[in-house]
């Protein structure tokens, strides 16, 4: 390690954030808001780091850490544990914040950890992004349930916040489209998936945010991490149905959705279903079986990088 190069630990709290630059005593001060962070980009600029490194606690710190990214700094996100390890072993048992920022920036000069790719970063807030939006959609879908039932002083409120929820979805889908910009593989993906018939961007992202194995895993694991495999509930001479549980809701929510618009435009999906139907399916098990037949044609799609095909 150059005698030159410095380290910085950041401890994070709801309110507060605590600075410190290894092998100094100062720890500074700055509040866990924009401004506290562009206090903290201005200091950096002074000492010109080899690394951050920021205490991770319970996503507080995320807002720093991409700000800093964005300012074009080396940032790693340090485990709370390891931090302390370190200070056991060291035999350093007392703690405060202060004490922390110093045994962070320690860490930092010591261990050195792998920094954040921004990359990285802008991933995990697309994930956010696309998990918000769908937090509001669900709460927009509860309070048009509100409203048919609600006292009529009440439908004016209630109707005011579904405007409000309405721009929130909007602007939210806006900044998502405005990220996948800076992310050209993502942007790929769902071009490609936005080609079949029946799905649109929303579907495109919130499939590929909720299930980052696609394209990576063969159709079986697809569909057992969908939760769209049907299992056997069999005992001795008893042959029960078979049946899906488990995997992931959101996944199955956005696929059935899907469905409902691909069974009417999607040549491929239209003709499956009207054979499950012809056999005698009932509607929900030609559904989810639909679901499957779509996931995998995703999942296929984005394994050999080709845009839909209706093609068998």
């Amino acid at each position: 390690m150059s005698n030159t190069q410095k380290y910085i630990g950041i401890d994070v709290g709801k309110d507060w954030l605590d600075v410190a630059c290894f092998g100094e005593a100062e720890v500074r001060q700055v509040p866990n808001t924009s401004e506290g962070f562009c206090q903290i980009v201005a200091w950096l600029r002074v000492w010109e780091p080899a690394l951050v490194v920021v205490e991770a606690t319970g996503g507080y710190e995320q807002p720093l850490v991409w700000r800093l990214l964005e300012a074009g700094w080396r940032v790693a996100v340090a485990n709370p544990t390891r931090v302390r390890a370190l200070a056991k072993a060291s035999g350093k048992l007392a703690k405060t914040d202060r004490i922390d920022a110093h045994l962070i920036a320690e860490y930092a000069a010591t261990i050195q950890p792998e920094a954040v790719q921004l990359r990285a970063a802008q991933e995990q807030q697309l994930r956010a992004l696309v998990n918000r939006r769908m937090q509001l959609v669900e709460m927009r879908t509860m309070e048009s349930n509100r409203l048919k039932t609600a006292h009529p002083a009440l439908r004016a409120h209630v109707k005011s916040h579904l405007d409000w929820l309405n721009e929130e979805i909007a602007a939210l889908e806006a900044e998502i489209q405005a990220l996948l910009e800076t992310l050209p593989e993502w942007k790929e993906k769902v071009v490609l998936l936005e080609s079949i018939p029946g799905v649109g961007f929303i579907t495109a992202i919130t499939i590929l945010v909720e299930m980052p194995e696609l394209g990576q895993i063969n159709r079986q694991q697809v569909a057992a991490l969908a939760g769209l495999a049907p299992y056997n509930r069999d005992s001795g001479r008893k042959r029960g149905r078979r049946r899906i549980f488990g995997g992931r809701k959101r996944v199955r929510r956005v696929l059935y959705m899907a469905i409902l618009s691909a069974k009417r435009f999607n040549p491929v999906i239209r003709a499956f279903f009207e054979r499950l139907e012809a056999r005698g399916k009932e509607f929900k098990v030609a559904m989810t079986a639909c679901m499957r037949k779509l996931l995998t044609i995703m999942n296929a799609m984005l394994r050999d990088h080709k845009a839909w095909s209706p093609a068998p």
